[in-house]
């Protein structure tokens, strides 16, 4: 069983390659930190924050999918189904006082994301890149330190 994170820092390892894609990731890692690290008074409003984003992030790279043909658009979509039916599901239990919940779906965002974005989401910016450039995305990463 995973560790439930304490927030979720932006990490360069998170990068695609799809300067797109990246702002909207950076987007959507902020919120989960806001959402994992936020007093419980102000946790409604980050939930909501969070819903109105992955709505339009999803159907943002639903569009790209689409237009581009990508073979793995009922994966990716699926994926992304998945995760915006339980933040449909938290959203009005945290309206109605349940913060344990909402930071609970946090943590399981705070897990699920890196793993969504290695494998799904590198996949399309690569094919969305190769598409329209004929080549690969480059990603410049800068070292992380390493607290011991």
């Amino acid at each position: 069983m995973s560790e439930t994170p304490k927030g979720l820092p932006w990490s360069d390892r998170f990068l695609l390659g799809h300067s797109g894609m990246d702002d909207t990731h950076r987007e959507f890692v902020a919120l989960v930190d806001t959402m994992l690290t936020c007093a419980d008074a102000a946790f409604p409003a980050a939930m909501q924050a969070f819903l109105v984003h992955a709505q339009a992030h999803f159907a943002e790279e639903k569009a790209m999918m689409e237009a581009t043909d990508f073979p793995a658009t009922a994966c990716h979509v699926d994926d992304h189904e998945a995760v915006l039916g339980s933040a449909l599901e938290v959203e009005p239990l945290v309206a109605a006082g349940n913060i344990e919940v909402g930071r609970q779906f946090a943590a399981a965002l705070a897990n699920w994301f890196p793993g969504h974005a290695d494998y799904l989401d590198s996949a399309l910016a690569h094919w969305v890149v190769k598409r329209s450039t004929g080549g690969k995305p480059i990603v410049v990463r800068r070292k992380e330190s390493v607290i011991a």
